[in-house]
């Protein structure tokens, strides 16, 4: 168990800076020294030793320091061969002088940066009264408020409490902590004063409850947004929440709302400041969660049609384990409906007593009756969603038995039923808005013209093939299928409205003839195939139509195939095998997440527009869609769980993480942490990754923890989101386990950000800025569609479609040179850029050295006489942020009347 005392408080920094830490000092030319530097007694200057230099030169003195900067933000840093080589959460600069000079540094972790910063911070902010500041917050609204908790304890006014009852204290305050743990840090400390017996005195109490429930990166965030404070107030949580958190419209009255909702100290309720655990409340607390709340509820357009959507589905529903000798239960039906899944299987075969069963032909499943199913389904299909439920009828039924089926669904499920005949006129499905609270039937149907009570079709049989194989050939004989045929009774025919089901034949065949109301099954076999040699027509093909991919029926293990594989040829039915957890199930419970869970996800809109092109297997960037940069810092982790089953290593927990970019192949990605040893209750894992996401709309962001073993690494937790849901700032990830429930206590702590790419490329090394010029840009093409009309108005388009995009370009590099000025690094945002550089607009004597101008459309900066060169530098680079805004506007004007045009020559043509 470690033993080593936390950082809880400024004087925990002092003291440290004055112990005196091993520092790397980092100069031109990759050159690295490695030196000792301390904080004098005194606290009058900074010195570090050895040095070539007289030692009254190998110092400077806390007076001249103009800046603390974090991260690698300074010329020396960015120009330095060895950047990459330097954690970002390691390195820090100190400017000093007249000339602002820095003095670039590297700790060798990032708690030991944090210390510094923090602890010259405060030195800058108070100089020689720190001390007394300090001093003065020793009994700060923390120390009062586990007083007054401790007295309400200590009922008889002992001084002392039962050891018990002070660890089961503490244990209330902070759940996540193990019982053992705050033992044994109370033996630690009766052990360290040669104290016998177990009882617990206030300060004991207060000293363990500093060390374990201080998480030391929550109190490094909180000075550096307290102006070096023990706590935040109103306008301190107010910046944080504009500049960090993106939150627009923040108020004084929304951050008192927030203290007194968190705080736990009375007095800080009423003088409106958040403390270390208030804040750290509202951190862990839902309203910092990953994941944004607005897309808990529906909040996307339902009102396209049904072939714009994903649909959520299951395949073999009846399934509670593998579909080989796997029993069948009602209670798939159950668990898949309270998940939001929109769409279940029905494989029904003749039963006894003329009562129809299902379970998966071929096989060895066990049977459940028909009739239960109906009921059960009746009862659940609207229980997590008010969208239309899809049921898909594979039929091996006699005609005897199938008017059986018919007299089931009519009398259990009735008006519910949908079986409106399609509209021939129209040439989409109707939108799941339209269809709310209706099941809609997917089976085959008799064709119109059959006059007769029954008819023949042509067999879908999925379970037919588990004992085919699967290979080249696997194709071949999945078509040569097509021929068997069997009788359908009218009765049952009809139930079928908008889900006929047909045989898929070829691409070209089905625009030409098929009906927007037929839905083709694809063996995924089949559906990979034409992902790979067909990705742009199946991407075409189902803008009209909806495709249903099953898998293969080799997988008797129920094992289940990535949905994104078909997911960006935009296929809506991706069925998959709800009682097998894993990577998979997780990616299709995450990506269902983003619209209310209501089983339906709005497809992007390069799939549903008719004159867009994309294919599924692009590797680069996609035309029409600016590509984002994803920064994510693994900052921390809390309270992980040994591995189930793990044994070998007892107690003890070695975890790393892995972040995975799903999507199309262009984003596809992973990059994991280092390894944390011997610590699961709160590890420091401080490391940044990068990822450019091509297609935002298709993408998911996965977090995993493992626990690092010789023998073979053991699966911890998992959370998995879609991009657009992500929050930024700083977040807490829960995590979920293999069958996807929520570990209790067991989170990630993360900071997000999300900006543009920078310039025409790909990206670069962070913090260096890409200007390419006009000839190595990529600028969006046009498709001849040869309708002479129309092609002639995108031509108007395409030229200042180029301008735009030039103008775009140089703005978002203006923005990343305004960044580096600034000293902050290219996920910070243009507030935080504000926030930073507003520290240096006053002169010595408190007059103005820049005026911000709020007159003008935009904001400008205008210089008040003579000025420091750097700060030039500064307000030339927002010029060059600002001055392109207004022309965007001129351009999008010159778009909307080509725009209009379009519309117009349109309508004229057709």
């Amino acid at each position: 168990m470690p033993t080593e005392k936390k950082i809880s408080s400024a004087s925990d920094c002092i003291n440290a800076m004055v112990e005196g830490s091993e520092l790397k000092k980092i100069r031109s030319n990759s050159r690295v020294y490695h030196r000792y530097f301390l904080l004098d007694a005194d606290m009058q200057s900074l010195r570090w030793e050895p040095s070539k230099k007289d030692s009254e030169k190998a110092k400077i003195d806390i007076k001249s320091i103009k800046e603390v900067r974090t991260g690698k933000n300074t010329d020396i840093f960015r120009s330095n061969g060895i950047y990459d080589q330097i954690s970002e959460d390691c390195a820090f600069s100190i400017i000093y002088g007249e000339n602002y000079e820095s003095l670039d540094l590297v700790a060798n972790s990032a708690d030991i940066a944090n210390i510094w910063v923090t602890g010259l911070r405060y030195l800058i902010s108070y100089g020689k009264h720190t001390l007394d500041m300090i001093e003065s917050t020793q009994d700060n609204m923390r120390t009062s408020w586990l007083s007054q908790m401790f007295s309400e304890s200590d009922v008889d006014d002992l001084g002392h409490i039962p050891l018990c009852n002070a660890v089961q204290f503490i244990k209330d305050l902070n759940p996540g902590l193990k019982t053992n743990k705050i033992e044994l840090k109370f033996k630690e400390l009766h052990r360290s004063k040669e104290k016998t017996g177990t009882e617990v005195t206030k300060e004991e109490f207060i000293e363990v409850f500093h060390e374990l429930c201080t998480r030391p990166e929550i109190y490094f965030l909180l000075v550096q947004f307290s102006s070096n404070k023990e706590f935040l107030d109103t306008k301190d949580l107010m910046m944080f929440l504009e500049a960090e958190q993106g939150m627009a419209h923040v108020t004084e009255e929304i951050s008192l709302e927030i203290i007194q909702k968190y705080e736990p100290a009375k007095e800080g309720q009423e003088k409106g400041c958040l403390s270390i655990d208030g804040f750290t409340n509202y951190l862990t607390s839902p309203d910092c969660h990953i994941f944004d709340p607005e897309h808990k509820k529906v909040c996307q357009d339902m009102k396209q049609p049904l072939s714009h959507y994903f649909i959520n589905s299951s395949h073999n529903t009846y399934l509670i384990e593998d579909q080989f000798r796997g029993p069948s239960d009602i209670t798939g039906y159950i668990r898949a409906l309270k998940m939001g899944c929109r769409s279940v299987e029905l494989d029904v075969w003749d039963g006894p007593d003329n009562e129809p069963v299902i379970y998966t032909g071929h096989t060895m499943t066990s049977q459940i009756v028909f009739r239960s199913v109906i009921d059960i389904i009746n009862k659940y299909a609207f229980f997590a969603s008010e969208y239309p439920l899809i049921l898909c009828l594979e039929n091996h039924c006699s005609i005897k038995q199938q008017k059986v089926m018919v007299q089931h669904m009519k009398k259990i499920l009735g008006d519910k039923l949908h079986t409106q005949s399609p509209n021939i006129e129209e040439s989409y499905l109707p939108s799941p808005e339209s269809l709310k609270g209706k099941i809609l039937i997917k089976a085959k149907k008799l064709s119109s013209n059959c006059s007769g009570l029954e008819g023949d079709v042509t067999d879908e049989d999925e379970g037919a093939e588990m004992s085919q194989r699967v290979g080249k050939e696997g194709v071949e004989q999945q078509n040569s299928m097509t021929g068997k045929r069997f009788q359908l009774c009218k009765e049952l025919s009809e139930l079928v409205s908008i889900c006929k089901s047909v045989q898929f034949k070829e691409f070209q065949v089905s625009f030409q003839l098929q009906k927007y109301w037929e839905v083709c099954s694809f063996n995924e076999v089949l559906a990979s195939k034409y992902a790979n040699e067909n990705p742009g027509d199946f991407v075409n093909y189902n803008k009209r139509f909806l495709a249903r991919v099953f898998p293969s029926p080799m997988r008797i293990d129920s094992s289940n195939m990535n949905p994104q594989d078909f997911w960006k040829c935009g296929c809506q039915i991706v069925a998959m095998n709800f009682q097998t957890p894993g990577l998979m199930m997780d990616l299709n419970i995450g990506w269902f997440r983003q619209n209310g869970n209501c089983g339906y996800v709005l497809r992007p809109a390069i799939m549903r527009e008719e004159v867009s092109f994309f294919s599924a297997n692009t590797k680069d960037t996609v035309p029409g869609v600016s590509p984002q940069l994803l920064h994510i810092k693994i900052i921390s982790g809390q309270n992980f769980p040994k591995p189930k089953g793990s044994g070998a290593k007892g107690d003890v927990v070695d975890p790393y993480v892995y972040v995975e970019i799903h999507g199309i192949p262009a984003d596809c990605a992973e990059q994991r942490t280092k390894t944390m040893h011997q610590n699961g209750d709160n590890p420091i894992f401080d490391e940044s990754f990068e990822f450019q996401i091509n297609l935002p709309e298709l993408a998911m962001v996965r977090f995993v923890v493992l626990d690092d073993d010789y023998i073979g690494d053991e699966f911890i937790g998992q959370y998995t989101i879609p991009f657009e849901c992500l929050q930024t700032g700083y977040r807490h990830v829960p995590l979920q386990s293999l069958t996807g429930e929520i570990l209790a206590h067991a989170s990630l702590f993360v900071h997000v950000a999300i900006t543009n790419r920078r310039g025409g490329g790909k990206p670069h090394k962070r913090g260096l800025s890409v200007r390419k010029g006009k000839k190595s840009r990529e600028y969006a093409s046009m498709r001849t569609l040869w309708i002479k009309t129309i092609d002639e108005v995108f031509k108007n388009a395409l030229q200042p479609i180029r301008d735009a995009t030039d103008l775009r370009e140089n703005m978002q590099n203006a923005v990343v040179s305004f960044k580096e000025l600034c000293g902050l690094s290219p996920v910070a945002n243009l507030m935080q850029c504000i926030l930073a550089v507003s520290t240096r607009l006053v002169g010595p004597d408190n007059t103005p050295l820049v005026v911000l101008n709020l007159n003008d459309q935009y904001p400008t900066m205008e210089l008040q006489g003579i000025v420091p060169e750097v700060l030039k530098k500064i307000v030339t680079a927002y010029d060059m942020v600002s001055s392109p805004l207004w022309l965007f506007y001129m351009l999008f004007e010159r778009l909307a009347f080509c725009n209009i045009q379009y519309h117009a020559c349109f309508e004229r043509s057709f």
